[in-house]
């Protein structure tokens, strides 16, 4: 239930003889270090610094707990104080890109049959939403399931994508894509899958959500949701299928705003 730095914490505060609300608070301060000291590195531009803060999270807590506690607030406090549009965010932004990247391409194989398509509706790689779409994958895949990336601008080839992967549910990630656009390629998913249960991930619907879940912001519990998701859509092989629920019909047309299914309709 603890890591390892949380027991470190609560032990050395007993020995001090600090109370277990003073350790507590001072668990909290080491997380806040930790990301000042990332923060840090990455804004005098000194990446072995960055690396190094990075493994000392690691190795006091898990690689979720780091990515959400260190490394997307560390992000976030460059951003905030250059500005999303500046040349240090960009140079932060790619610095933690390709950290994910370099984590889910270390993470084990998948181990269980779930396949989870994320449409990505982020702005590009500058974004912090896309930066927290990419932890969302590194923990689905970490959690042993199979993760399908595609951007909700390529319709084209989707089918052949769509049938050779065969997702069990989907994720609507990012606001950066106009609704329409995001219609047209749910459209195309649910052509060949059928209704699948969809999410929103850091993406405000204008139109009803019925039938879609609004995922938590951020990715760790976001990531719990998804499986938990895929989870209830499981029917053991065992059991008599259940009938479809009419409701079930609607999971991407609810996904998307009114406009969108205007222009299905259409």
């Amino acid at each position: 239930m603890y890591t390892h730095g949380d027991v470190a914490a609560l032990r050395d505060a007993l020995q001090e003889g600090l109370s277990i609300s003073s350790a507590v608070s001072r668990a909290r301060e080491a997380v806040s270090g930790d990301t000042n000291v990332l923060a840090g590195a990455l804004g005098s531009y000194e990446l072995d610094r960055a690396e190094t803060a990075m493994e000392g999270a690691i190795a006091l807590r898990s690689v979720e707990r780091s990515v959400e506690e260190v490394l997307l607030p560390g992000l976030q406090e460059i951003g905030e104080r250059h500005g999303f549009d500046s040349a240090p965010w960009a140079f932060a932004a790619r610095w933690g890109r390709d950290w994910l990247l370099r984590a889910q391409r270390l993470s084990p194989p998948p181990n269980r049959a779930v396949t989870v398509l994320i449409g990505d509706a982020t702005g590009g790689d500058l974004e912090m939403d896309a930066l927290a779409m990419r932890a969302l994958e590194l923990f689905c895949s970490r959690a042993g399931a199979r993760v399908l990336p595609l951007p909700v601008s390529g319709v084209s080839g989707l089918a052949e994508v769509i049938t050779a992967f065969s997702p069990q549910a989907v994720v609507i990630a990012g606001a950066s894509v106009a609704d329409d656009d995001v219609a047209r390629w749910a459209y195309g998913v649910r052509t060949v899958s059928g209704a699948l249960p969809v999410a929103l991930f850091r993406r405000v619907s204008r139109g009803r959500t019925t039938g879609a879940t609004l995922l938590d912001d951020g990715p760790l519990e976001a990531h719990r949701q998804v499986l938990g998701i895929v989870d209830s859509q499981y029917v053991s092989p065992f059991a008599p299928a259940a009938p479809e629920l009419p409701e079930a019909e609607l999971a991407f047309d609810d996904a998307v705003p009114s406009v969108g299914r205007r222009w299905l309709q259409a």
